[in-house]
């Protein structure tokens, strides 16, 4: 192993074992697909000061994963999550200081920040309440599924705040458009299900029975493709919002031209000329 080599095995780490303090980190067999679950039920799942936190972290950390190769995010109970807790949260942001708020806002915006920023596609699993935080965490997420029962809300002007949160006001325009994302941030109100697939929010909706199943059933034909060619599709996805025309064609020949050096590519050609399907191996 040469030098380079062995610094980043270093630096790569796998996660299967990960044990979280506040939510429900499952993986797998083959550690490639892992699962979050926010796991208040009796209070729909909602994030506070220290969830925040931790969920950032580990979106962090899986920018070094050297397993997981898709994340599925849900809640239990037949809820997504309900927004920062009221009591937990709402009730301190109250008595603090104007620095110590935009410490605050700085880290949720972090939380967004590393969603974006981490490798793996992202996909939501997305029953009953969604709202809030918790509707800037399905937002986030590379792909989202619903239930009939799934309302989303992004109420932040019911607590008399601007519906400016965690990039809401960046990247809820450009999946449903200026118009329909104006008047939810405005008014809060909920988003309903057919609304939301409607409007392209939701890839699908399937029964809350159904549901986690069917999201880890993407996750995992992701997770079977070619998975450092999905990063870069990720990484572009994101980055070409700040490109002219352009610049994005210029982005993604450099980017096609990187995964045409990549194993999985040669593995897709041989796999056609011998008229079989192509087991892809994420190099």
């Amino acid at each position: 192993m040469t030098q380079i080599e062995h610094t980043m095995a270093h630096h790569r780490q796998p996660l299967a074992g990960y044990q979280p303090r506040n939510f429900l980190w499952t993986v797998s067999d083959d550690a490639k697909v892992a699962t979050i679950t926010l796991n208040r039920p009796d209070r729909k799942n909602p994030l506070t000061f220290e969830s925040y936190a931790e969920l950032r972290d580990l979106f962090r950390s899986l920018v070094y994963a050297s397993d997981i190769k898709t994340v599925v995010i849900t809640g239990a109970g037949g809820n997504f999550c309900s927004g920062g807790d009221v009591h937990e949260i709402i009730g301190p942001l109250t008595k603090m200081t104007m620095p110590q708020m935009l410490e605050f806002t700085r880290m949720t915006g972090d939380l967004v920040k590393a969603m974006r920023a981490c490798p793996q596609p992202i996909v939501a699993a997305v029953d009953g309440i969604c709202a809030g935080a918790g509707a800037i965490l399905a937002l986030a997420s590379d792909l989202r599924l619903g239930t009939a029962n799934t309302r989303t809300a992004f109420l932040f002007t019911r607590v008399g705040l601007a519906g400016a949160d965690m990039g809401a006001c960046t990247m809820l325009p450009r999946m449903i458009g200026q118009g329909r994302a104006s008047e939810l941030l405005y008014t809060g109100r909920s988003m309903s299900a057919e609304e939301g697939q409607a409007w392209g929010f939701f890839n699908g909706l399937h029964s809350s029975e159904d549901l986690l199943a069917a999201a880890q059933k993407l996750a995992r034909q992701l997770a079977d493709g070619p998975t450092f060619a999905h990063s870069v599709t990720k990484k572009m996805l994101h980055q070409e919002w700040n490109m002219g025309v352009d610049e994005a064609i210029e982005a993604e020949a450099q980017a096609q031209a990187i995964c045409m050096q990549t194993q999985d590519f040669r593995r897709a050609f041989d796999a056609f000329v011998a008229k079989q399907k192509p087991v892809f191996q994420g190099d």
